[in-house]
């Protein structure tokens, strides 16, 4: 269970118990209340009755002195209200003396009743003599009933009384009995949920005293164990986890500090040695500049000598040269690599007799944009030694470059023996080299800049992935390399 559902349990039972207290504590006040109804109930029907049968008496001589039509409907009404009481009387047989009396009672106003009928019939008959006799004995019958009737009430209101004392003595007992087991209620209530949110917040003091202690520095304190799945018992598996990481991050920190010194004694050892590699990369650079410095002088005498043909040759080789000798992480102009790849393909077709047909599609205000240096010279010298070097039909390649929406696409394309898909995903992942041979040295004629180089150094450049695409319809069908540019917001 987590924390909440635990505290929305403790106050649920809680309530659940107070209510069913105070629910038995209703219901036994309910029943007593009820039993005093009952106690008095009798007295009010005897009560009734006893006025009923005056009503129908007073009825009957009224209308024997009277004879008015309105007089013996009032004698009807109170007959049937009389026999309405006389329903609610015991009838039946029994040992106790009340309700013996109110069997009694009702077989008496039975014949009382016959006794009245008969009198309102000889009246209304004009029989004198039938109807004095009939009164007379109703009469009679009237005052026996009333006596019976005042008796069992006056015994039913003494039985009456002692039940009350009785019912009330119980009564105070049980409100007494209730606002004691109110009381322990209350108490194991309290009792309860002091235990219970005890449990819950005794490991977040443990928590709260261990947290105190890291913050004073001390990181060996013990966290005790916490047994239960909820937020807390998380709550102290991370908190111990937590202390595990800090007391292993400050022993690796120690010993980074301590590595860190013994570096430092080894960096002054090694100063010398990166000054040694310093000149001597310096005085590599002599040789490319020497190579430039002759071709120069080359191109010179060459044109002295009036050999306009190899006075470009000469120029277009320099130039090839000095930017291949470029650092590779600076940056160049889209313009700039178009100039080398010129350069390039006319080296090329001065080697193979012009055989390669080079067209280039791209608008000058693009040439300004901004690219790595050298990514597309080794592109177009993979399709010549890779694509169109070796068919027998003319030799195609192309370089187009378009704006499109939120990039520059730059296409290289040839008409050379194509790429499969397979051999496409290895170069796109960087899996395939077709630059180098099996012993891994660079074949003549390459730069040793493979299309891996060229799409690593895109996506470091721009910090984008997938500026790199190569398309291929079949075999003997080309290959077309896209490189996309993305533009500069600013």
């Amino acid at each position: 269970m987590s924390f909440q559902h635990k505290l929305i349990t403790i106050f649920a039972v809680a309530l659940i118990f107070i209510i069913g207290v105070n629910v038995l504590m209703f219901m036994n006040v309910n029943t007593m209340m009820g039993s005093l109804e009952r106690i008095y109930t009798s007295n009010v029907n005897l009560d009734e009755l006893l006025i009923s049968l005056g009503d129908l008496h007073s009825s009957m001589t009224e209308y024997l002195d009277t004879k008015s039509s309105d007089s013996l409907d009032k004698y009807y009404r109170a007959d049937q209200s009389y026999r309405k009481y006389l329903d609610i009387l015991n009838t039946d047989p029994s040992d106790d003396e009340m309700l013996v009396a109110e069997k009694n009672i009702y077989n008496l106003s039975l014949n009382y009743l016959e006794v009245v009928e008969d009198t309102i019939n000889a009246k209304r008959g004009r029989d004198v003599e039938k109807y004095s006799q009939y009164y007379e004995q109703a009469c009679e019958e009237y005052n026996v009933i009333e006596t019976f009737i005042y008796s069992l009430n006056n015994v039913r209101f003494r039985s009456n009384n002692r039940d009350y004392s009785r019912l009330l003595t119980s009564l105070k007992y049980i409100e007494s009995v209730d606002i004691i087991i109110l009381f322990i209620a209350s108490l194991l209530d309290i009792v309860l949920m002091s235990v219970l949110t005890g449990n819950i917040l005794q490991p977040l003091k443990d928590l709260s005293d261990a947290a105190k202690q890291v913050s004073e520095g001390d990181f060996d304190v013990v966290v005790k164990d916490v047994s239960s799945e909820d937020e807390i018992g998380i709550l102290s598996k991370t908190f111990t986890q937590m202390l595990r990481s800090i007391k292993e991050y400050v022993a690796r920190l120690g010993e980074s500090i301590r590595n860190e010194s013994a570096m430092k004694e080894k960096e002054l050892i090694m100063e010398t040695q990166i000054k040694d590699a310093q000149l001597k990369y310096l005085q590599a650079q002599i040789n490319p500049h020497f190579l430039f410095n002759t071709l120069n002088a080359g191109a010179q005498l060459a044109m002295l000598e009036g050999a306009d043909k190899t006075t470009v040759f000469i120029d277009n080789m320099a130039s090839f040269f000095r930017y291949n000798i470029k650092k590779l992480d600076e940056d160049t102009t889209l313009g700039e690599e178009l100039k080398l790849v010129d350069n390039y393909i006319y080296i090329l077709n001065v080697r193979f007799s012009g055989e390669i047909h080079y067209h280039k599609n791209v608008d000058e205000r693009l040439y300004g944009i901004r690219v790595p240096s050298m990514i597309l010279q080794p592109i177009v010298e993979n399709s010549v030694n890779y694509g169109i070097r070796d068919i027998d039909r003319e030799k195609i390649i192309e370089i187009a470059c378009e704006e499109k929406a939120d990039h520059y696409e730059i296409s290289v394309w040839d008409n050379g023996k194509g790429m499969t898909k397979e051999r496409i995903e290895e170069v796109l992942g960087g899996e395939y080299s077709p630059d180098k041979t099996i012993s891994g040295a660079v074949p003549s004629g390459s730069n040793g800049i493979g299309i891996g180089n060229v799409i690593s150094r895109l996506e470091i450049y721009f910090g984008q992935n997938d500026l790199l695409d190569i398309k291929c319809e079949g075999e003997d069908m080309g290959t077309e390399v896209i490189i996309r540019i993305p533009i500069s917001e600013g």
